[in-house]
């Protein structure tokens, strides 16, 4: 894992820079500044509206007592997104304006996410089962039933 995550830091810097200088080299340096401060800008604009949709949507998810799932899900991707929009580049920027739409979010959860935590409750834990849906979707929690509770005081002898 950390070798891969060593790689993906090398590489995408790497790639990114090449990726802009050959941008630069054709359309010249002046336009290749501006896209990249047209897409910061454009980037924080989305990011901001998606991240106060997904935020009404998690508070409206706990007021009908569901477990906001998919709204965190949401709200994190928004944030990663925002973060790829931050760095300069032009395959980090196409990442992020499709993890800022809500199709490519839903395209996100479908493909990468289902695949990501597929083994994750098959781990062994002696006899404990962890079940986990890969569609990540929520379902509503139930208020408690304490018509089965017995009232009841201890006293120690």
């Amino acid at each position: 894992m950390l070798l891969r995550l060593l790689l993906l830091f090398i590489t995408v810097p790497l790639v990114e820079l090449y990726l802009l200088l050959q941008l630069a080299d054709f359309t010249g340096a002046g336009p290749t500044f501006l896209l990249v401060i047209i897409t910061g800008i454009i980037g924080s604009w989305l990011a901001k509206r998606e991240g106060l949709i997904a935020w009404q949507k998690f508070q409206l998810a706990l007021a009908e007592g569901r477990m906001p799932s998919r709204e965190i899900q949401d709200g994190l991707m928004i944030v990663f997104s925002a973060a790829l929009l931050l760095t300069p580049g032009l395959l980090t920027d196409i990442v992020g304006f499709v993890m800022l739409v809500p199709v490519g979010r839903n395209l996100i959860r479908k493909f990468v996410l289902s695949r990501l935590f597929r083994g994750f409750g098959s781990g062994g834990f002696g006899s404990v089962h962890v079940h986990t849906k890969t569609t990540f979707e929520s379902t509503p929690l139930h208020p408690f039933d304490d018509s089965k509770t017995i009232e009841g005081r201890a006293t120690r002898r």
